[in-house]
């Protein structure tokens, strides 16, 4: 080999070094780039809500809505070299900190963060309509829908929408955000299913009352107990009165016919419903509410006394009365304490207005 030749290879393998070096420089640069898990930062984290198939463009203006921080030309350069152009609705958690490729892939690919969804006891269509509709994609009237003599899922189920309410267990759920209505109400259903009908099928069949009838007495009790701990007690007052043929006199079934939640008026008990026990005998023909697990517990296991009556008590809770004479006692009690409370609020706002003339 001539000297001209060495010299020409010796100058190739130069080049060719240079060229691996610098493209082993852009490479890991590229890479670290792309996988730096400090690429994306959150502050305190935030949650980012996609409602269509959204662009880059359109997903970087949300990004910045949150205050997320991050390189845009960086972050559009490795969405273009991921060939991620489109990215999929739904609720995605951005955490305090994280890699392009990685939060990209899971927005591109439609991989949520789930949505806890709490379903509160006590509550009526409406607003479980409400409550569903503030923490999931479809709005309210869509949930409501579901609620209706005509929807499928009614139909399919064989419940009126009251009963079908009356099933919606109160619990925090865990759901994907863009679930359509009748699959979060479908997932609600079979959770009570799951926990009520299935867990406690012999205590059920060995019961004087069906599940129906459970569950409307569980919804009474849900509306009557103040406090969890007079749940039972509550429960075996009603079995009492049951038993002995007695009206049940609860006041949340004027409360439900009335279709308003405020304090009763005297007129207000001889209010001719199907749903009033003070008329009525035995229970109502259907729930008047959402009960929770511990008030289904409480119907379907009471606690044994000859408890009849109760009365509001100043102090919170009910007192419990075996006889009449023992429920008038309690009853005079609560009502003095009520015109003391009238008496106050009416000496309050009567300084109140002096104190405004005054400043007259």
């Amino acid at each position: 080999m001539n000297r001209h030749s060495s010299f020409f290879f010796k100058e190739t393998g130069k080049t060719v070094m240079v060229f691996l070096v610098v493209f082993l420089v852009f490479y890991l640069s590229r890479e670290t780039r792309i996988s730096s898990s400090r690429a994306i930062v959150s502050e305190t984290g935030a949650v980012l809500f996609l409602e269509e198939r959204t662009g880059i463009d359109e997903l970087i203006g949300h990004l910045s809505d949150l205050e997320v921080q991050f390189n845009e030309t960086e972050l559009r350069w490795v969405a273009s070299l991921l060939g991620w152009r489109n990215f999929s609705p739904g609720r995605y958690e951005i955490p305090e900190s994280s890699a392009y490729q990685d939060l990209l892939s899971r927005i591109a690919l439609g991989i949520q963060d789930l949505a806890a969804v709490t379903i509160p006891p006590g509550i009526d269509k409406g607003r479980l309509a409400r409550v569903l509709g503030n923490q999931l994609e479809s709005d309210s009237s869509q949930f409501a829908s579901v609620f209706t003599d005509s929807s499928d899922l009614v139909l399919e189920l064989g419940h009126s929408p009251q009963t079908l309410l009356s099933r919606m267990l109160p619990d925090t759920y865990n759901i994907y955000w863009t679930s359509p209505p009748e699959r979060v109400i479908r997932r609600i259903y079979n959770e009570f299913n799951r926990r009520v009908t299935d867990r406690r099928q012999e205590e059920i069949d060995a019961n004087e009352l069906d599940l129906e009838d459970l569950v409307t007495l569980a919804s009474i009790i849900e509306w009557e107990a103040s406090a969890g701990s007079e749940k039972r007690r509550i429960s075996g007052l009603y079995w009492n009165r049951l038993r002995r043929n007695m009206r049940l006199q609860a006041d949340p079934t004027v409360i439900y016919a009335l279709g308003e939640h405020r304090r009763l008026l005297y007129d207000d008990y001889r209010f001719d419903h199907p749903y009033n026990t003070y008329i009525i005998r035995g229970l109502p023909p259907g729930p008047i509410t959402n009960p929770d697990l511990a008030s289904i517990e409480a119907a379907i296991d009471p606690e044994e006394h000859d408890y009849l009556y109760m009365v509001a008590r100043p102090g919170g809770g009910h007192a419990f009365s075996s006889t009449f004479e023992e429920h008038q006692l309690a009853s005079a009690e609560w009502r003095r304490w009520i015109r003391e409370q009238f008496r106050i609020r009416d000496e309050r706002e009567r300084l109140q207005e002096i104190e405004e003339q005054e400043t007259y």
